[in-house]
C-alpha cells in the first residue's frame, strides 16, 4: 500500500485538502482512520485457548506513534507528512490521551496487551470504558484540584461492535454496550482487542468539579476510575461497577465460547481468565452463576471455574487487598451471595483456618475477602517481582502457601520497550541501531551487546548528548505548559508516580529542606539539582494532598529565593499522564524508586528509567533488587532498612503498639529533627495552609506508617553521593550504558511468554 496516497485519499474524503493544507488536528484524524483500516485488516490469533485479562483499568496513552510502529508504518507516515510541510510530532499532540487507567496497574496492563499481540497470542483485554478518568489535576494555591479529564470524541479509537449483554443488579437490569480499541502486534500480521463495556446513556460531566450524585445509578457507572470511596454510597458504587465489568465479561466469554462451538463443560480447556488484583474478583462467582444457568451442576461450575481463572496480586497493602460487606453484595447482585456462601462453606470445610476464610465476621457484618476467594478457587497465584512474591509465601499470604504451594509462582513485571524506548526516545533507539543492528528492537536481550561499548568514547558522548537533548526537550515542554525555566545543565532528579505515603514523596520532600537549610547556611552545592515530580492523590486521601502541598510550597519558597534558586528547584508536573511520561523518562539523570523495602510489589517506572540510562536511586524493594542484581551494585545507589528487618518492624508494632521508632528518630537524631520541624517554620506556612503542614508534621512525629524518618538519612548520603558521582562525566556515562545494556529482562515480552508458558498455556 502506498502510505502516503492512502493518507491523501482520506484527507479528500474527510476534508476535501490536500495533506499540505490540513492542520494537525485533522491529519491526526486521517491517521486514525488509516490505522483503524490496517487494524481491520488484521487477523485475529488463533489458540485452543484464549486469554481474558480482566483489570479495573488500562492506562493505553496515546495510540497513535504506538500503533504506526506496530503496524510498520511510523517512517512512512513519517516521510509523507515532512514532505508536506508538517511533522508527526506536531500532529502527536493533537491526539487526547484516553483516561482509562491511574497508575503502575494500568500502565501494566496496557504493556500486557501490547507484548500479548506482539507475541501473536490469542488474548484480549476486558475492563470499563470511563468517560472521565481519575480526574484531571490542576495545581492551584499550592494544592490540587480535580475536574473531570473527558478523552472520548466523535472520531476515537473506539470501535462500536453493536454487542449488548444484560447486567442483573438488585435494582434491575442495566444494558452493557461493548466498544473495541484494536491493539496490533508489532512485528506480526495479528491484532487483539481492548473490550470496554459502557451503559447505554452515559451521564454528562460533573459541574465545576469531579463531585456528583453517586446513587445516579445506572448512568454514572462508567463515569470515572476509582470515584471517591470515602463515603457508603462511594463504596458501594465501586461494587456496581465491579460487577458491571465482570458479568458483561463474563458473558461474553461465555458468547465466544459458544461461536467457537465448545461445550460450556469444556471452558476451562478453551478460556484462561487473568484477574488483574482484586478489582475483578467477582468473575469468579459470575461465572459459576452463568454456569449453573446452562445446566452444569454445582461440582462442575465450580471445577470448571476453578481450573479457568489466575490471580495476580500486585500489593501488601491492606486497602487494596479489597474486603466488601456482604450487604453491599446483598444490595448490588443478590444472585451472587448464595454462591458465595456456598463457595466458602465448601473453602471452610476443606480448610478450616479461619484465617483463609473467604467470609469472615460476625452475623451482620460478615465481609468478603476477595483475594482470598481468588486464591482458593484460581489455580494459579502470582506476585510481580521476585522479592515481592517471596513476601506473599513467608508472609503476608503464607497460610494459603501452606494449603496451595504448587499454585504460587513469580512473574517479575516487565515494560513495552517498543513505547519506552523506541517511541519516546528516538534517538537513543538509533543509536542502538547503529551499534547493535535493529535486533534488539525483537529481542532485548541483543541490548546485551551494548556492554562491549564499555570504553567506547564515541558511543559513551553519544548517549551524553542525546541525554542532554532530551533533557532541553523537557525544559522547553515544561516551559510552554506550565511557564516553568529550568537548568537543563541541572541535574534532573525525577519522582514520578502515584501519590502515596508508601512511595515516599514526603521523604523526597525532606531531601529538598536539607539542602534548602544547607544552601542558606552558605553550604554551597556541588552543582545545581532540578527536583522533579509528577503525582496525584485520590481525592479521599487527605494526607497524599498534605504531600503534594508540601512540595508545592517548597516550589515557591526555593522560587522566590535568589541565593537558593540557582542551586536547586522544585518542578511540580501538572497532571502527570502517560504523555509526560514520554518526556520526563528519557530526560531524568536520577531515578527515585524510594518505597519502603517490602511495600512496592515490583514497580515499572524503575524498568523506564533504567530502559533510558537513568540511575536508579532506591530501596532494595520490588523490582529494584533485580535491577540492582542486573546492573551491579557500581551501577545503583541504594540505601535503607532491609524488607526483612521493615516487616520484623512491623510485626513488633503489631505486638506492641505503643512501640514508636519514630519518636526515637526524631527526638534523638539531631540530622532529622530540623528538617521535619521545617514544616512548622513560619517562613514556610505563610506560603500555604498552616493546618495541613502541622498535620504533616503530626503524623511523621507521631505516625509515620512508611518509615520515611528510618530510612531519611542514608537516604540523603545516598542522593549525595549520586549528585557528586554525576560530575564525573565518563564515569556516570558508563552507568548509564549499564543500566541500558541490562534492561533487555525487563522487557514485557519475556514477562508474557512466562506467563503463557507457565500459567495460560494458549500455545
Amino acid at each position: 500500500m502506498d502510505v502516503k496516497q492512502r493518507m491523501q485519499e482520506i484527507a479528500q474524503a474527510k476534508y476535501g485538502q490536500e495533506l499540505s493544507q490540513c492542520g494537525d488536528g485533522q491529519l491526526y484524524h486521517v491517521l486514525l482512520q488509516l490505522s483503524q483500516e490496517l487494524c481491520q485488516g488484521r487477523r485475529a490469533p488463533a489458540g485452543e485457548r484464549k486469554l481474558y485479562y480482566f483489570s479495573a483499568e488500562f492506562l493505553i496513552g496515546k495510540l497513535l506513534s504506538n500503533d504506526l510502529l506496530a503496524l510498520g508504518i511510523y517512517d512512512q507516515v513519517s516521510q509523507a507528512l515532512a514532505e508536506c510541510g508538517h511533522s508527526l510530532s506536531a500532529v502527536e499532540e493533537a491526539e487526547p490521551e484516553p483516561s482509562l487507567g491511574n497508575g503502575g496497574l494500568g500502565r501494566l496492563a496496557a504493556c500486557f496487551l501490547d507484548s500479548i499481540a506482539a507475541l501473536g497470542l490469542p488474548g484480549d483485554g476486558v475492563g470499563l470504558n470511563y468517560h472521565y478518568g481519575l480526574f484531571q489535576q490542576e495545581l492551584r494555591d499550592n494544592k490540587q484540584t480535580e475536574r473531570p479529564n473527558p478523552w472520548i470524541e466523535d472520531e476515537s479509537w473506539l470501535i462500536p461492535t453493536g454487542i449488548e449483554f444484560e447486567v442483573p443488579f438488585g435494582f434491575g437490569p442495566v444494558k452493557a454496550k461493548l466498544f473495541d480499541i484494536a491493539v496490533p502486534g508489532a512485528h506480526t500480521d495479528v491484532a487483539n482487542r481492548l473490550h470496554l463495556f459502557d451503559v447505554e446513556h452515559p451521564a454528562p460531566a460533573p459541574e465545576g468539579g469531579i463531585d456528583f450524585d453517586k446513587t445516579d445509578l445506572p448512568d454514572r457507572l462508567t463515569s470515572f476510575l476509582y470515584p471517591d470511596d470515602s463515603d457508603e454510597a462511594g463504596r458501594l458504587l465501586r461494587v456496581y461497577q465491579q460487577y458491571f465489568m465482570v458479568s458483561a465479561g463474563a458473558q461474553l466469554v461465555l458468547k465466544e465460547l459458544d461461536e467457537r462451538g465448545h461445550d460450556p463443560r469444556s471452558l476451562s480447556a478453551h478460556a484462561a481468565i487473568q484477574i488483574n488484583d482484586t478489582h475483578p474478583s467477582m468473575v469468579i462467582p459470575e461465572l459459576v452463576r452463568l454456569l449453573l444457568q446452562r445446566g452444569l451442576t454445582m461440582d462442575e461450575a465450580v471445577e470448571q471455574v476453578s481450573h479457568t481463572c489466575a490471580y495476580t496480586n500486585h500489593t501488601i497493602l491492606a486497602e487494596a487487598l479489597e474486603k466488601w460487606p456482604i450487604s453491599f453484595i446483598e444490595k448490588v447482585a443478590p444472585q451472587l451471595v448464595p454462591i458465595l456462601k456456598e463457595l466458602d462453606a465448601r473453602a471452610k470445610a476443606a480448610h478450616p483456618d479461619s484465617a483463609v476464610a473467604i467470609i469472615q465476621g460476625k452475623p451482620g457484618q460478615e465481609v468478603v475477602h476477595m483475594a482470598h476467594m481468588d486464591i482458593h478457587y484460581g489455580y494459579s497465584v502470582n506476585g510481580v517481582a521476585a522479592l515481592h512474591t517471596e513476601i506473599l509465601k513467608g508472609s503476608e499470604l503464607k497460610p494459603f502457601y501452606d494449603i496451595y504451594p504448587g499454585k504460587f509462582n513469580n512473574k517479575t513485571n516487565g515494560v513495552t520497550l517498543r513505547r519506552w524506548l523506541e517511541v519516546c526516545n528516538p534517538k537513543l533507539a538509533a543509536l542502538l541501531d547503529q551499534c547493535l543492528g535493529t535486533q534488539w528492537r525483537t529481542d532485548p536481550t541483543q541490548l546485551n551487546g551494548l556492554m562491549d561499548l564499555y570504553n567506547d568514547a564515541a558511543v559513551l558522548e553519544r548517549m551524553q548528548a542525546i541525554k542532554a537533548e532530551n533533557k532541553r526537550g523537557l525544559a522547553d515542554a515544561l516551559r510552554r505548559e506550565q511557564g516553568v525555566e529550568l537548568d537543563p545543565e541541572s541535574v534532573f532528579d525525577i519522582q514520578v508516580k502515584r501519590l502515596h505515603e508508601y512511595k515516599r514523596q514526603q521523604m523526597n520532600a525532606l531531601y529538598v529542606i536539607r539542602k534548602y537549610l544547607d544552601i542558606k547556611a552558605g553550604k554551597i552545592p556541588e552543582r545545581p539539582v532540578t527536583v522533579i515530580f509528577g503525582a496525584k492523590a485520590a481525592p479521599a486521601y487527605v494526607m497524599a494532598k498534605h504531600i503534594i502541598h508540601l512540595i508545592l510550597c517548597l516550589r515557591q519558597l526555593i522560587e522566590d529565593d535568589p541565593q537558593v534558586r540557582p542551586w536547586l528547584r522544585v518542578v511540580m508536573v501538572e497532571n502527570y499522564n502517560v504523555t509526560w511520561a514520554e518526556k520526563l523518562i528519557p530526560a531524568c539523570d536520577i531515578s527515585e524508586q524510594i518505597s519502603l523495602a517490602s511495600k512496592e510489589a515490583s514497580g515499572t517506572g524503575n524498568m523506564k528509567f533504567m530502559a533510558n540510562g537513568a540511575v536508579t536511586l532506591g530501596t532494595r524493594d520490588g523490582a529494584n533488587v533485580e535491577i540492582a542484581d542486573l546492573v551491579g551494585p557500581d551501577n545503583i545507589y541504594t540505601f535503607g532498612a532491609s524488607s526483612n528487618w521493615i516487616i520484623e518492624l512491623y510485626d513488633q508494632k503489631a505486638r506492641d503498639p505503643k512501640m514508636g521508632y519514630q519518636s526515637e528518630l526524631y527526638y534523638r537524631r539531631p540530622a532529622v529533627k530540623p528538617l521535619v520541624d521545617f514544616l512548622l517554620d513560619p517562613v514556610l506556612t505563610r506560603l500555604g495552609d498552616a493546618e495541613a503542614l502541622k498535620a504533616l508534621w503530626t503524623d511523621i512525629t507521631g505516625k509515620d506508617w512508611f518509615m520515611s524518618l528510618l530510612d531519611v538519612e542514608s537516604y540523603i548520603a545516598a542522593r549525595d553521593r549520586a549528585i557528586h558521582d554525576y560530575g564525573d562525566k565518563p564515569f556516570w556515562a558508563r552507568k548509564m550504558l549499564v543500566n541500558t545494556a541490562r534492561c533487555g529482562f525487563f522487557s514485557s515480552d519475556r514477562t508474557i511468554a512466562e506467563y503463557d508458558r507457565d500459567i495460560w498455556h494458549l500455545k
